[in-house]
Order: structure tokens, then sequence, then C-alpha cells
């Protein structure tokens, strides 16, 4: 099965439950941008409770259609500072902070000019913590509706493995717009209960950023 999503900023841990069944993945590469979204926010828990933390970006509210592929981040404010100590604050004293922080600084230290560009390397970058070696291309153009399934020999994998499973827009921070049945194939996985730093109770839908932080590499096995 073959995942098409669009690239998130820390996205949920449900997508990582969702990659751990995938034999690839097909990121939208062509799409118009939309506000609002996972797109440039994520979701942690402090000392406050659930918190978004959103990447600020140029010409993401003008009223002409933009590529999100081409969306600019504005570095004109301080956001890196600001989502950085954010997450020391939150969870400096997690059990696994120390041992990915120094990954996830050097990519925001490079400041790359585009969100597309940025959240890809983070994606990468969770994909090696979570040990995924999945085949993972862009699309070619923007189609709404891929069951007429089209070619995906570039995968390099048997035509059973190539259905898709178009996952565009399934985690949002608002309610799920898909309203898809608890027991269909789109419905977000479920992700465990596991010790958060803040409590009490477990938060769900946060980024996977706190699972890993909390779980190191057990954070697998809170993924169902």
């Amino acid at each position: 099965m073959i995942l098409l999503t669009e690239l998130h900023y820390h996205p949920p841990a449900a997508l990582f439950a969702e990659l751990l069944r995938a034999d690839g993945i097909l990121l939208e590469a062509h799409e118009h941008y939309r506000k609002q979204t996972f797109r440039n926010r994520c979701l942690i828990r402090t000392a406050q409770g659930v918190q978004p933390l959103t990447v600020p970006v140029i010409d993401g509210n003008r009223a002409e259609k933009v590529s999100a592929s081409a969306i600019e981040i504005d570095y004109r404010q301080n956001w890196i500072h600001r989502h950085w100590r954010t997450l020391q604050t939150a969870y400096g004293n997690s059990p696994y902070f120390e041992y990915y922080a120094d990954y996830l600084h050097d990519i925001y230290v490079r400041k790359p000019a585009l969100l597309f560009d940025l959240n890809l390397q983070f994606l990468r970058l969770l994909l090696r913590c979570f040990r995924l070696t999945l085949p993972l291309h862009l699309t070619d153009e923007y189609l709404p509706d891929y069951s007429a399934q089209p070619s995906l020999k570039n995968f390099g994998l048997p035509s059973a493995q190539l259905l898709i499973a178009d996952r565009r827009d399934w985690l949002t921070p608002k309610t799920n717009t898909k309203a898809v049945e608890p027991d269909s194939p789109a419905a977000p996985p479920v992700v465990r209960p596991y010790p958060q730093v803040f409590g009490p109770g477990f938060e769900p839908g946060l980024s996977v950023l706190d699972l890993l932080f909390s779980q190191g590499p057990a954070a697998g096995a809170y993924l169902q």
C-alpha cells in the first residue's frame, strides 16, 4: 500500500501508525496551500495544556491560490527561537529529548526557504527515528481522485503493493472533514496511551514528537 499524504510540520503520531503499514510514501507536491492545517503547525502538550506551534508563512493569506510547494517561510518573525524554547520547556525533562534534540535543531538552523523543504527534512529525520526505510516520491501533478491508480512504476514495488491510500487532509487540527467511520480503512489508527510529561490523563492527537521524546526507540510499539 502506498500512502498518499500532504507534508506536515511534525505530524500527529497517527500518521506514523499508518506509515508502519505502508510500503511507500507519495507526497502531494502540487496541491494549493491551505491555511489552518498541520501543513504549518503541530500540537504539543505543555504545563498550560495543549499548545499549537505555527510556522509563519509568506503569501499564505493571499486570495489567489498558491502552490503548497512554493510557500515561503517568514523568517522576519523569530519563530525558530520561540518554537525551540517551547519544545525545550515542554520536553526538556522527558527521557529522550536530549537524544533527538541536536538532529532537530540542525534542521531548524539551516533555515530552509520553503515550508515544503522544511517539512520534508523533518519527515526524513522522523522516518529514520522510527527506522522506516520506505521509498518516498513526489506527485507529478495534482489529481483529485486516485481511484484510477496512475502508474507508480518508479516505486519498484510489486503491483499488489501499489494500491494508493489517499490520506490527504485526513488529519487536521479541526474536526475531520472526511467524517470516516471508525471501522473504515481511512479511520485514524489508534495510538496507545503512553506516559506523557504533563498530565493527568492521556492527550491524543499530539505531534509524534511527544511520543518520540517520551519513548525513544520503543515509540513504534505504541502505534497500532
